[in-house]
């Protein structure tokens, strides 16, 4: 049936155009799924963001300026297929593949099971209303849903509730992309409400990307101010810093868009 059905309705893989050898509501193939870039190497204990070497454990950002959250977790790297991947659910409206991120995105969550608390409130990163209405659906939340059906699986003790409505964006900030450091840190300043519905809580936010951490740190600093008992970030993707031999210095790759 499958053959069959390719053969009268044929389709091509969404991420690298190769025809898909069966039907399905995910326009992706297997190989371009096997081909996500997973995480690896030395990671800075706090942010995850990369480092040249094992020691020491905190990269130069989080030692000069510790962020108000504990940790951020991601699954993979925000290049290649996994980018793809994003920008296809984001913009071209591919929604049914926010189940399978989600599985990966259940998977970084599950790098924090044995130091997070037993229970925590999970909230979404908000889009503003316009841009929502705009998209359709916040792809932080969908991703959110569905790597909590999967954590409720692996971890059925973890007590981790969905709470979408706590944390509200109060303005349409500008898109991160193309700014600097100090620019994306400004432009999400104050962007945030919280709702008393945090207060004593253990928090875990939830977004696609992380780069930069602008946002992160900002949705942590308003959690936190709101009375937040700890917050903790998990993202699907991260860019990571690429650093260059001569300098010892570290930029972000140019080809990444900045979300997070």
């Amino acid at each position: 049936m499958d053959t069959l059905s390719c053969a009268l309705l044929p389709a091509s893989c969404t991420l690298c155009g190769c025809p898909l050898p069966h039907l399905s509501s995910v326009p992706i193939c297997d190989a371009c799924w096997m081909d996500f870039p997973v995480l690896s190497g030395p990671m800075c204990a706090c942010c995850g963001d990369a480092l040249d070497a094992p020691t020491p454990s905190l990269c130069r950002a989080c030692r000069l300026a510790p962020p108000p959250f504990v940790r951020a977790v991601a699954y993979g790297l925000y290049q290649d297929r996994m980018k793809a991947a994003i920008h296809a659910l984001k913009y071209d409206g591919l929604y049914p593949a926010a189940k399978k991120l989600g599985w990966m995105l259940a998977q970084a969550i599950g790098q924090l099971a044995a130091e997070a608390p037993s229970e925590m409130l999970v909230i979404p990163v908000p889009l503003h209303r316009s841009k929502r209405a705009q998209r359709g659906f916040n792809q932080a939340r969908s991703l959110a849903v569905y790597a909590l059906k999967a954590l409720h699986k692996t971890y059925p003790a973890w007590r981790l509730k969905l709470a979408s409505s706590a944390l509200l964006r109060l303005r349409a900030t500008e898109s991160q992309a193309g700014l600097t450091r100090r620019q994306r840190r400004l432009n999400v300043r104050g962007a945030f409400s919280v709702s008393s519905a945090v207060a004593g809580k253990d928090i875990l936010v939830i977004d696609d990307i992380f780069t930069t951490g602008a946002t992160a740190r900002a949705a942590a600093q308003a959690l936190v101010r709101a009375g937040a008992a700890s917050v903790r970030i998990a993202t699907l993707a991260r860019a990571r810093r690429v650093y260059t031999a001569r300098r010892a210095a570290s930029t972000y790759s140019s080809s990444v868009q900045p979300s997070f």
